[in-house]
């Protein structure tokens, strides 16, 4: 698989981000570390927010908000990633440019 297609696959779940981070991880490019990053962040925010929206229980409805959001959220970053664009994700994005350096 090449750099483009495993930067689609990192927005899919936790699995596919591992899948894109070990399978590209000898010939990744900045498209493919640019997408590991930006697609961990959105793993990692949508933990957090689901935590906290199921633990306060008057908050069902939250959580099939936040569940959205973060569908919107993936697809756009697959749309990004499709189109060979390193384009961060709306209201997340810009944080997690620069973070984890364990990616390159």
């Amino acid at each position: 698989m090449n750099n483009k297609t495993f930067s689609l696959i990192s927005y899919i779940t936790i699995i596919g981000w591992l899948v894109a981070y070990f399978g590209g991880k000898d010939q990744a490019d900045d498209l493919l570390k640019y997408h590991l990053r930006q697609s961990l962040g959105l793993g990692i925010i949508s933990v957090i927010l689901n935590i906290i929206t199921i633990s306060i229980s008057f908050l069902g409805m939250a959580v099939n908000i936040v569940g959205i959001l973060i569908l919107v959220l993936a697809i756009i970053g697959i749309i990004n990633a499709n189109n060979g664009e390193k384009k961060p994700l709306p209201i997340i994005g810009t944080y997690f440019e620069d973070k984890f350096s364990f990616i390159g």
